[in-house]
């Protein structure tokens, strides 16, 4: 499958409630490479964090073999992480400066999802939503173990705390989980910040990403977000399999 049968949109905007944004997205369709970063909430600017993911992947060049994609994103992710670290430790003692990070890779047949952290990619495929990430975060850890429903996580009163980002303070060297599958015509797939999976509930994430009413998906998904009166910033990025 060649890079013209795959086209991509992306949208981000605040929100209804804050006065800035900390998302990023990168949106390389050339490259076949698509992401969304979500500075971490309430910690010191997490609009560094995310800006500096973008930066880094946008500045991928292209004639890449899927093999090195795949290893150039790993590998500038990583120094970002190492970077925001140090720049968190020359600001001061207790200071984060992190982002979650989803990117999708696209290359001939196949597909390929790399995550840290609570923003998440989903696919509709024959009409079907499938989350495909799966989010570092407490509320997951506390359904996994059995102690909470997974319909109770997101208004769980710890919802908003994630255990994997880049640039967080972690005990073990930081990763990335990773999922991958082959590409089916028709697929359709979104990358998106909390700030929209968390407004909109999962039959509507796919009745607007299935759409073909003439607006681009993620046009249609930020306005049905910001008329629930989104409280957090929201970013998506959709990609459409030709």
């Amino acid at each position: 499958m060649t890079a013209p049968q795959l086209r991509s949109w992306a949208m981000t905007h605040p929100g209804m409630k804050r006065s800035h944004n900390e998302d990023a997205f990168v949106d390389r369709p050339d490259l076949g490479l698509w992401a969304v970063a979500d500075g971490a909430g309430g910690h010191a600017a997490g609009e560094v964090a995310s800006g500096m993911i973008a930066k880094a992947l946008e500045a991928i060049p292209t004639g890449l073999s899927a093999a090195e994609l795949l290893a150039e994103v790993r590998m500038r992710i990583k120094a970002t992480h190492e970077a925001l670290r140090e720049e968190a430790q020359r600001r001061g003692e207790h200071v984060t400066i992190a982002s979650t990070i989803v990117v999708m890779l696209a290359r001939h047949d196949h597909f390929a999802c790399l995550w840290a952290g609570d923003s998440r990619a989903y696919l509709l495929r024959d009409g079907e939503l499938r989350q495909i990430t799966r989010d570092h975060s407490l509320v997951q850890e506390l359904v996994d173990a059995g102690a909470i429903r997974a319909e109770d996580a997101e208004r769980h009163p710890r919802a908003n705390v994630i255990t994997r980002a880049v640039g967080a303070d972690l005990d073990d060297a930081f990763d990335m989980d990773k999922v991958s599958d082959r590409l089916v015509a028709g697929d359709r797939f979104l990358l998106c910040s909390d700030g929209l999976c968390k407004t909109l509930p999962a039959d509507e994430l796919a009745q607007l990403l299935g759409s073909d009413a003439g607006v681009p998906p993620p046009q249609a998904l930020v306005a049905a977000a910001l008329s629930m009166n989104a409280t957090d910033n929201v970013t998506a990025v959709t990609v459409e399999v030709g």
